[in-house]
This record gives structure tokens, sequence and C-alpha cells, in this order.
């Protein structure tokens, strides 16, 4: 949960100006959060998380670099004002994929990125192309950890990421096309914890000393916990330590290839997610036998995480008409699709749960907290929904950072054929 309050009367105001459903960011969160990751040497940000032209625009004016995982990503940051480029300085644009398309192919070479290799075919791929620049490798240590299945993305039944016994294999493809792999990363999940980030340091020490004195960067990866329950507030992370286990690491494989070794951090979730909401409208209240439904105008086509992951985001409810809320009733909360699996109050396995909310009606707002990451990312226009609204909350003033989508827009690459 975001440790900045924001006054209700400005999701009020959103709703007002904007209509709902809309996404809320808020600066400040943000910013505390980048101050937080800036103990490492180079902070980059994998905007898979929310890509949002005006979102990494504001991490570039941060001093936040990028990662790509796609062609549309390296065009978005090239947009926001990040530079290609391989060179003395950290790369502000790195790709970063289990394979090549044509378009990455091609904006890869264009733009000179450089590239963290997930699977060694990507290496001879870059090679018939005509490319030649600098790789990273991002290592599967042949385990993996996670807040969920879905987001374990390590060990041998993840499709992410060299693996490990593959290392001299890659380096040896590499070198035979001109090619050297200065970088290391490695990242086994979202959720980590400390236990296993140590077996993580371990494996990325026993990975750099194959790669000898080529070596310049190693990189933590990404997977640092946010505390979606109010609960959890207190039991952040604790940065420096996290930190701190890592620089221990670059220090042991700095006195093994002998020089220096710049260590980056790449956190997507961490740095974005407590500073989204999203606010939606109660459109219904309903009984189903013993339970009660509140029905809003937001669903898994906005936030997804909820039916993917069963994941747990703290919901709060604001009156229209500014009356006190202080009864309260178990409330099942679920959305307009038309589908079974369209609930906010789930958990993983698609098993339906209540959860205790204000006693509320119609026309009242309910805000998701929490939605940074991975809510506006993975929206769609299933059942013909409308993107919605992304507004950005800066100093007090509320500036729309992407509009709603019109109907027209959503059918204009349709076409009507004669059949």
């Amino acid at each position: 949960m975001s440790d900045h309050f924001i006054p209700e009367s400005v999701f009020q105001r959103g709703a007002e100006s904007f209509g709902t459903p809309f996404w809320l960011y808020d600066r400040e969160t943000i910013e505390a959060r980048v101050r937080e990751v800036k103990v490492f040497d180079v902070v980059r940000y994998a905007q898979k998380a929310c890509s949002n032209l005006s979102i990494l625009s504001l991490m570039r004016k941060l001093g936040v670099v990028v990662d790509a995982v796609s062609a549309g990503e390296i065009v978005r940051a090239l947009r926001a004002g990040y530079q290609g480029g391989v060179g003395k300085q950290t790369s502000q644009i790195v790709y970063t994929a289990d394979i090549f398309d044509a378009d990455a192919l091609a904006l890869v070479k264009e733009h000179h990125l450089a590239v963290n290799i997930g699977s060694p075919d990507m290496i001879q791929q870059l090679a018939d192309y005509g490319v030649r620049t600098e790789l990273m490798l991002r290592v599967n240590p042949g385990f993996g950890h996670g807040h969920s299945r879905k987001t374990n993305t390590g060990g041998d039944l993840s499709k992410h990421g060299v693996w490990h016994e593959q290392i001299k294999d890659c380096i040896k493809l590499a070198q035979k096309n001109g090619m050297w792999i200065t970088g290391l990363h490695m990242h086994i999940g979202s959720g980590s914890d400390f236990g296993h980030l140590a077996q993580v340091c371990d494996a990325m020490f026993d990975a750099a000393r194959l790669l000898g004195g080529h070596l310049k960067t190693i990189s933590a990866g990404g997977g640092l916990p946010v505390s979606y329950h109010e609960n959890e507030k207190n039991d952040r992370i604790d940065i420096n330590a996290y930190y701190k286990l890592w620089d221990n690491t670059r220090k042991r494989i700095e006195q093994s290839v002998g020089h220096s070794v710049s260590l980056e951090v790449e956190p997507g979730r961490y740095l974005i997610a407590e500073s989204g909401f999203l606010v939606s409208e109660i459109r219904a209240v309903k009984k189903q036998g013993t339970n009660t439904f509140y029905l809003v105008n937001a669903g898994f086509t906005d936030l997804v995480r909820p039916s993917f992951y069963g994941s747990y985001h703290e919901i709060s409810v604001i009156a229209k008409d500014h009356r006190p809320l202080s009864e309260r009733q178990q409330v099942i909360v679920g959305g307009p699709l038309c589908e079974s699996g369209d609930v906010f109050t789930q958990e993983e396995g698609g098993f339906v749960v209540s959860r205790e909310l204000p006693v509320a009606q119609v026309g009242d707002l309910l805000v998701l907290h929490d939605v940074g990451a991975y809510g506006s990312a993975m929206s769609s226009n299933y059942n013909s929904r409308l993107l919605a609204a992304e507004i950005l909350y800066s100093k007090g003033s509320l500036e729309v950072i992407r509009e709603r989508q019109s109907f027209e827009q959503i059918m204009q690459n349709d076409r009507i054929v004669d059949l």
C-alpha cells in the first residue's frame, strides 16, 4: 500500500471530470520508490509493468533507464526520449526476451541496442542479421520462486532464460560471431524472499566465473515484492539489506574477474504498483442466495490480475453523496463481463471469496488499490470494452496521460469484406 495519502475528493474529482472506470497514478509514490532503489549503480525499469509514455518519461527524468521485451516497448522507450546505442555509458534501452521477431531484430540493428539474450538461438540470429553488439545473458539457474506459479521464471518448467549448463556454449557461439557476453542477468520470479535470493547470488557468482575478464555488468533482475494487504504495510522489503546481499556478491565477483563490475536492478512492479488505483462505479447491488454482490463498471478487461493469479487488492468505497459509511457487510465484487471469472474478490485457482466492505449504493465509487503494475498494461478489448483513461495525479492536479478509447478506435483496423 502506498504511504502517500490521497483524499477521497481526488477520486471524486477524477470521476466527475473523466468518467469511470479510470486509472489514477500518484507521482509522489513513484518518486519515493525510485529513491529507495537508487542505492544500486543502475536502476532499469521493467516497463512491461506499465508502459504509458508519461510514466516512461517520468522514469527517464528520475534517472532510470529501461528494459524492453518487445518491438513495441522499444518504440515506446524511443518515443519517451530514451536513446539507443551501446558504448562506454550504461545502455538506456536493453532488449530482453527469449526470442526475436522481425520487428525487434530490425529495431535492435537500427538503434544499436544492447541485448539480454534469453535463448542460445538468439545469438546466431543476431549474427545472421548482421548485428554485432554487446550481449547480456539471462541465466536460468535451474530453480525458481514467485508469489504465483505463473510468476515463477526459473527452473526446468520455465521458458525463460538460458539454462545454466549452456553458458559456456553461448560464450563460444558469441565469440565465433565476433561478439562478447559482457553482462549477466538473473531473475527467478516475482516476490522472491531473501532465502531464495541468497541462492540466486551464489548462482550468479558461479556464472560470472565462466565469463571472466569480459564481464562488465551483473543484474539482480526484478521481482522485488510489494505488500498488497493493508496489514502487511509495515513488512516492506528492506531494500538496503537486499542491496547489501547483491553488493557482497558483486565484490566477490570483482575479486574473481580482477576489475570493477556495475550492479543493476530491474524493478517493474516495485516502482509502479503502489502508485496505481482503478476507480470504478457500482452499477448494481444484488442478492444471489445468501451472497451480496457489488457489480462495477470495470472488469478483468481492465484489471486481470485477480482472475489470472487470484491476486489480492485492497478495496475502498466512496459514497457519491458523502454519507458516512460506517455499516459493513460481506460482499463479492464482480465486473460487467459475460464471464463467471469476472470477479475481483477471488483466490488463485478461481475460488470466489467475499470481502467485508461498507454497505454501498448504486453510483458509489469502488476503488481497487495498488494496481499500477500489470493493470492497464494487461487490459484488453474483450467484449468490445473500451480501454479506460489513465490519469496522473501530480502536485494536486489531475492530468490525462491516455485518453479513454473510443468505439471508432476499437474498430479502426477491422475490415468488412464481401463474402
